[in-house]
């Protein structure tokens, strides 16, 4: 009975046991089959159908190669949200990439006054630590922000020389922003006015690389316009603008619209300035404009709110009137209109009172016609003095007291007028001022026109006609890099520089020579030379080494004592390796001893090298500039 009994609770167990693992089976099997569907649904639904899925009791398993990283990364996130992701075994392999694209390396410079702060990506190969010793020359260490960062990929064509003419740009502009990458520099600055505007534009124009594309978005505050005038003309020769001013984008473009619209052809000059006496000034100009037009001539001048439009002569006073009566009843009240229909010339023998002054190209000013008095000549002449500093004056007006009232004070706003330009001629009558000559500035015909306007009030009569004259521009007339180059070699050919025997002393007869050298370079554009000097082979090599560039740092100082600015400027010695001429002999000798100048032109850039390497080795040399003439040995045996 005992061994039956237990037969049967061990055959209970054994039964209930095998139950079970069939059971546990089953359910793993269930719970297999469900994973691998429900993840394999879940895959194909993302489009990832390069996963392979297989089921290992609980776990998961993915296989296969992946396209990417990021879609290896997408398998395992889309599998984790069908079964827990624990359970999921990753086994999938990535596809092999080909050499990752090299980032896009870009520096962005901002500069306010002596603060630097340099954000971006550079190649890990560029010589950083040449970049901020060039940053260092412009503002001390202590204030340079360095947030750069690096990437150990090629340096790219064109790099080094776009951050090169990054940094002249940041050198010229105090508080600028400059964005630089290998094939563009991008200039944000705030310039002090427009004349410095248009400069540093045309500066850093000349020196930009060919290839490279710049960028330029220099401001600059608008000027305050006193009185706010515009001047505008329709005769035999044309439409025309002696003075033009605008308060806004909008008001400009309809005011050269009107002058489009009354015959007015190609581009005209329209300043846009602080100080207009009302927000309807385009359209009163607009207006004004339009009845010139109408009257098929003439001419209306605007100083401030007060305007003064005069018919051509000979208009029938019915079109006259009709064009004025139109005029006055639409526009803006703020604005008092003069119109003036001049009248036919009487004939007669006797011609009117004039003055004429004359500017010659030389500076001569001559004062011709009539006077009022003794007192008014000599003011005209001092006057005449006081403006054209440096001018020969000659004056030969005679009195005459039966001059019109206001006649001294016409021929002292004729004599200002004058003064706005290079050469020409006023012609002062009872009835109108008129100024012709040539100018190298493309505001004179406005400032001309405003000063007239401001000293004879709203009923004067006056015309102008000036001429921009490129040559006569200060800036337009200087000497490209190349020209500079050819005109100093000019000068080197005919008259050397000279020292003291075994100095580095220049010689007083050469001092005539550095003056030209000085004047010429001061109407060159802004230019990096290499001032070089050479020996002969007399005396040992190191010696004539030295001594070359001590003679070559003293003409650098030279030249700055002379107010040349010389940052793009190095002194290099090259002692008696560059012979000219035959040492054996005295004059070839004599040759050799020599001081070159030379134009320092952008280099390509090579694969292996950048130029801010090239920068490092610049800024070396200019580091030993100083030291150079104390190193320098006096003796008589070294080559002079």
């Amino acid at each position: 009975m005992r061994v039956s009994s237990i037969l049967i609770i061990a055959g209970t167990f054994v039964a209930a046991a095998v139950l079970s693992l069939v059971t546990a089976q089953f359910a793993v099997r269930l719970v297999e089959e469900n994973s691998y569907y429900g993840v394999t649904a879940a895959l194909n639904e993302e489009e990832l159908t390069w996963a392979e899925v297989s089921t290992n009791g609980l776990q998961v398993v993915l296989k296969g190669t992946a396209p990417s990283e990021a879609t290896r990364f997408l398998a395992v996130s889309t599998a984790g949200t069908v079964v827990d992701a624990a359970r999921v075994i990753d086994e999938m392999r990535v596809e092999a990439q080909d050499d990752l694209a090299a980032p896009r390396f870009s520096v962005e410079i901002l500069r306010n006054d002596d603060r630097l702060s340099l954000i971006g990506l550079i190649p890990a190969g560029a010589d950083r630590e040449a970049l901020l010793d060039r940053l260092g020359e412009i503002s001390s260490e202590d204030n340079v922000a360095d947030l750069l960062e690096t990437a150990d990929y090629d340096i790219p064509d064109g790099w080094g020389a776009a951050l090169d003419f990054g940094l002249t740009a940041l050198e010229a502009l105090p508080r600028s922003k400059i964005s630089i990458d290998a094939e563009r520099v991008e200039i944000t600055a705030m310039a002090e006015s427009d004349v410095q505007k248009r400069d540093v534009e045309t500066r850093l124009s000349r020196r930009a690389p060919g290839d490279l594309r710049v960028a330029f978005n220099i401001s600059s505050p608008r000027p305050v316009i006193t009185p706010f005038s515009l001047r505008f003309i329709l005769d035999d020769a044309g439409a025309r603008f002696d003075s033009c001013s605008a308060d806004s984008e909008e008001a400009r473009a309809r005011i050269l619209s009107a002058a489009a619209d009354a015959g007015l052809e190609g581009k005209a000059r329209c300043p846009i300035g602080l100080g207009v006496p009302t927000p309807s000034w385009g359209e009163a100009a607009d207006m004004a404009i339009e009845a010139v037009g109408l009257m098929g001539g003439g001419s209306v001048t605007f100083s401030d709110a007060d305007i003064t439009l005069v018919a051509p002569q000979g208009t029938a006073q019915r079109r006259f009137d009709s064009v004025v009566g139109e005029l006055e009843n639409t526009l803006p009240e703020v604005f008092a209109l003069h119109a003036v229909l001049p009248p036919e010339p009487e004939t007669g023998n006797e011609g009117p009172a004039e003055f004429v002054a004359t500017l010659s190209p030389e500076g001569l000013v001559q004062m011709r016609g009539r006077v009022n008095d003794d007192m008014v000549s000599k003011t005209a002449e001092s006057f005449a003095k006081a403006r054209f500093a440096g001018a020969s004056v000659d004056n030969s007006a005679r009195t005459d007291e039966t001059l019109p009232s206001g006649w001294p004070v016409r021929v002292l706003a004729g004599l200002e007028a004058l003064s706005y330009l290079s050469n020409g001629s006023v012609r002062v009558t009872a009835e109108d001022i008129s100024v012709s000559g040539d100018t190298g500035d493309k505001a004179a015909s406005a400032e001309v026109t405003k000063q007239l306007s401001e000293k004879l009030g709203a009923t004067g009569r006056f015309s102008v006609d000036v001429s921009y004259l490129e040559k006569l521009d200060p800036i337009a007339s200087l000497f490209q890099p190349d020209e500079c180059e050819a005109r100093i070699a000019e000068i080197l050919d005919t008259r050397q520089i000279t020292f003291e025997p075994g100095s580095d002393t220049v010689d007083a007869e050469s001092l005539s020579t550095v003056d030209e050298i000085a004047e010429t370079l001061k109407n060159c554009v802004d230019v990096r030379m290499e001032i070089a000097g050479h020996t002969d082979s007399q005396g040992r090599e190191s010696m004539n080494q030295a001594l070359s560039k001590s003679r070559a740092v003293a003409v650098l100082n030279a030249l700055r004592e002379r107010r040349i600015l010389t940052a793009g400027f190095t002194a290099v010695g090259y002692g008696e390796s560059d012979p000219i001429a035959d040492n054996d002999t005295e004059e070839g000798r004599e040759a050799n001893r020599r001081i070159e100048f030379e134009l320092v032109r952008p280099e390509p850039v090579p694969e292996t090298e950048t130029t801010l390497e090239s920068m490092e080795a610049s800024g070396a040399s200019d580091d030993s500039e100083g030291s150079a003439a104390g190193e320098a040995d006096t003796g008589e045996g070294q080559g002079e």
